[in-house]
């Protein structure tokens, strides 16, 4: 079942992460991949905060399917960091060494700030911790 439930997730999180590409280019352009860094920015921040808020003994605990079905099926197929690799190398090879280096810098700073963020909202909210009956 395990399996089924990562798949299902990673489907939906791989036309997601289309549709926001998509989305991001039209609005943004093309010239620089903003949808790839919206995309591992969202990513971070939804993987953090599901993880810690579903934990055993987090304010809304759940069972392993649905934590491996957001974070490893939706999350994995959602966030793109092996397309921000193949990016940079393609900035890189056109010459963009400032381009490139602000995407890096920003991919990883502004990841890890979500992940941040969203662990702290997780363990901030309010709800109170699952207690054993």
């Amino acid at each position: 079942m395990s399996w089924l439930v990562v798949a299902i997730g990673s489907a939906i999180g791989g036309v997601s992460r289309y549709g926001v590409g998509l989305l991001a280019a039209r609005a943004w352009g093309a010239a620089f991949p903003w949808g790839t860094l919206l995309i591992n920015i969202v990513g971070s921040f939804v993987i953090a905060l599901f993880g810690a808020m579903t934990l055993a003994n987090g304010p809304m605990p759940m069972g392993s399917n649905m934590r491996a079905f957001v974070m490893v099926g939706f999350c994995g197929g959602f966030t793109t960091f092996s397309s921000f690799s193949l990016q940079t190398l393609e900035l890189l090879q056109a010459g963009e060494t400032v381009a490139a280096a602000l995407y890096i810098l920003a991919s990883v700073g502004l990841c890890l700030a979500g992940a941040f963020l969203g662990y702290w909202i997780a363990t901030h909210i309010g709800l109170p911790p699952r207690t054993e009956p």
